[in-house]
């Protein structure tokens, strides 16, 4: 670990300015030299958690254990609120090819579909995988629908900034009064974690190479754009990611690809104190903290 530690003074001041905290990894896939803040530190993964469901599901097609074109009744969402997108805002339930469901659920953070594609595997099919792949430090514990199931759901809209500020009391130790938030209850990872895990994505080792080539093109059909690709993203470099969204964390992980070859990962995970959902503020400090890690590394 290289730490660039003015930079990242200015960064913690700059993300505090706006109401952050944040956990930031940079790594090179090639040369393995890496830059961050607080990369070890656990944190719920939010819709992260649909990379490591995405991997396993990609894994059990290749290893001819699902059929892709199996046909999945995906249960429609009850979300009310701004947010879930796909199958999760239907009405009524749908019948999808398991492979379109996988698309949906990574290319589009679908929270139906990814449920429907955990009761396929099961949960504890996920941790074998990450253990197999020796990624310490991330694990699934539950299904979407129970995580998104706040107290923000049962709230009034403009009783939502309580639901945010109760969030954002949580304890050093880890535990919270919101389950989902809980270290030992929670879908939980680490900035190192999930930076492992985009390595053996990129990088592959003990990932069959067709299953990681799966995942590198849904995280680079991603739909949600608004938090670090602005920052990342050029007409020569592309950036792949999944980004992960609950109450007050924003987050986001994937890969910088440059035209020389040399390829990023770049992880953020961080926590707000504004009582409040829409932070354009939030945003824009994320992805310009996201670029100055970033070219400090490539640079």
């Amino acid at each position: 670990m290289i730490e660039p530690t003015q930079l990242i003074t200015r960064i913690r001041s700059s993300l505090a300015d706006a109401g952050l905290k944040a956990r930031i990894l940079v790594r090179d896939l090639d040369s393995g030299r890496q830059a961050g803040i607080d990369i070890h530190d656990s944190m719920p993964m939010a819709s992260l958690a649909k990379i490591p469901v995405a991997l396993s599901v990609c894994a059990k097609i290749t290893a001819g254990e699902l059929n892709p074109v199996a046909e999945l009744v995906v249960s429609p969402g009850k979300y009310t609120l701004p947010g879930p997108t796909g199958i999760s805002r239907f009405r009524h339930p749908a019948r999808i090819a398991l492979v379109d469901a996988l698309s949906l659920s990574v290319s589009m953070s679908d929270n139906s579909s990814t449920d429907a594609l955990l009761r396929e595997i099961g949960v504890d099919a996920v941790n074998r995988m990450l253990s197999e792949l020796k990624i310490e430090g991330m694990i699934l514990r539950h299904f979407m629908d129970a995580q998104m199931n706040t107290l923000q759901e049962k709230l009034e809209p403009a009783e939502a900034p309580f639901a945010y500020e109760l969030a954002s009391r949580g304890a050093s130790n880890g535990s919270h009064r919101m389950w989902q938030l809980d270290y030992s209850l929670g879908n939980m990872t680490s900035a190192a974690a999930m930076g492992d895990l985009l390595q053996e994505i990129w990088r592959p080792q003990k990932v069959g190479s067709d299953t990681a080539c799966k995942i590198r093109e849904l995280l680079g059909a991603n739909a949600f754009r608004h938090r670090l690709a602005p920052d990342l993203e050029t007409d020569e470099s592309h950036w792949s990611s999944k980004t992960g969204t609950l109450l007050h964390m924003r987050h986001e992980a994937g890969v910088v690809d440059h035209p020389d070859g040399q390829s990023i990962a770049v992880v953020v995970l961080s926590e707000s104190t504004v009582p409040a959902r829409v932070q354009p503020a939030a945003e824009a400090a994320l992805g310009a903290a996201a670029r100055a890690m970033h070219d400090w590394l490539r640079n």
